[in-house]
């Protein structure tokens, strides 16, 4: 089969598209022909050897975080799938590579795609739709009422949270570029905050959590809009010991992880608020909790541009680039 993979970390200069072998389904596996899959943020710091240290993948690697497609062949044990089925998933962490005409995946990381969109949309979801959730739903139990900030409500990650947050009944502030204010506000936001015009730091306060996508000053200042109590969980600042407990990594990394986020905890800890780290989960049973959603109107994909596969190092550039308008980039197989 066709795939696009890394050779050695660094920039797009590693990445190639090349013939693999086809994978091989285990007994618990589905074998999945890709319609259309992807590009995260994730893929780019993956390709940079951001997480060599603690994701020590073989190479070369086959790139790619989110699909959708059909099933082609079942593994003996597999009771949720037939030949036939439209599905979408976020592989395992240990089993990515949706940048590729098939993938074989375990049965409890995929669900079923939603009917109501095409393979090209529904590849758009996976992994933002299932960080949306583990943040505002299990980690943060967002309530009906509380007050939640989500950094870059025009990206990937912020589009699908805004409408989840929305749904969940939170009064919902974003942050987006003058020219993003209108589409965040029609996603669902009550407040938007135009970065280009305001600090949201003097203009929002009393929040209950904040989804930071954006780390750095942003992760910082975030700590002064949050009321005692409150929470910021962020997908872009540093990894912390209970991250590191979560992959099962050894002591010295773990105290490595704490130091690293020992400044923002530090922090947090004086303003009486708690700063945790995110990195998503798979989550075929959280998919399936979505689809419905989904086709009820809740929550909408947001698709800037569909690339052709035979482009995908072009995509990945528009998206490292910064080019993207809003939501995701996705590359369409056929």
């Amino acid at each position: 089969m066709k795939a696009f993979m890394i050779e050695r970390y660094g920039d797009m200069a590693g990445v190639r598209a090349g013939d693999v072998p086809d994978p091989q389904a285990g007994v618990e596996d589905i074998l999945v022909r890709i319609h259309a899959a992807s590009i995260n943020p994730l893929d780019l710091r993956l390709r940079d050897g951001a997480f060599k240290a603690i994701l020590p993948y073989r190479l070369p690697l086959i790139l790619g975080n989110d699909l959708a497609g059909v099933v082609v062949e079942v593994g003996s044990a597999v009771t949720r799938f037939a030949v036939g089925d439209e599905v979408y998933a976020r592989p395992d962490k240990n089993r990515i590579g949706t940048f590729a005409e098939l993938i074989a995946v375990h049965q409890d990381d995929v669900a079923a795609k939603p009917a109501t969109l095409t393979m090209e949309e529904a590849a758009s979801l996976p992994l933002v739709a299932l960080t949306s959730w583990q943040a505002l739903v299990e980690r943060a139990q967002v309530q009906p009422g509380q007050k939640v900030l989500i950094h870059g409500g025009s990206g990937g990650v912020g589009t699908i949270a805004v409408q989840l947050a929305r749904h969940l009944g939170a009064h919902v502030a974003a942050t987006a570029s003058t020219a993003k204010v209108e589409l965040v506000k029609e996603l669902g936001a009550d407040v938007v905050v135009d970065y280009r015009k305001q600090a949201f730091e003097t203009v929002l306060d009393g929040y209950d959590v904040v989804l930071d996508t954006l780390g750095g000053e942003t992760l910082k200042k975030s700590l002064q809009v949050l009321k005692p109590g409150g929470k910021v969980i962020s997908v872009a600042g540093p990894p912390d010991a209970a991250f590191a407990r979560e992959l099962g990594l050894n002591a010295i990394l773990r105290l490595v992880m704490s130091a690293l986020s020992f400044r923002i905890r530090r922090r947090a800890k004086r303003r009486n608020v708690t700063y945790s780290f995110l990195f998503m989960e798979a989550g075929g049973e959280q998919l399936r909790t979505i689809a419905p959603l989904v086709d009820a109107g809740k929550i909408r994909p947001v698709v800037d541009r569909v690339f052709p596969f035979d482009q995908t190092r072009e995509a990945m550039e528009y998206v490292e680039k910064g080019r993207s308008e809003a939501g995701k980039v996705v590359v369409a197989m056929t």
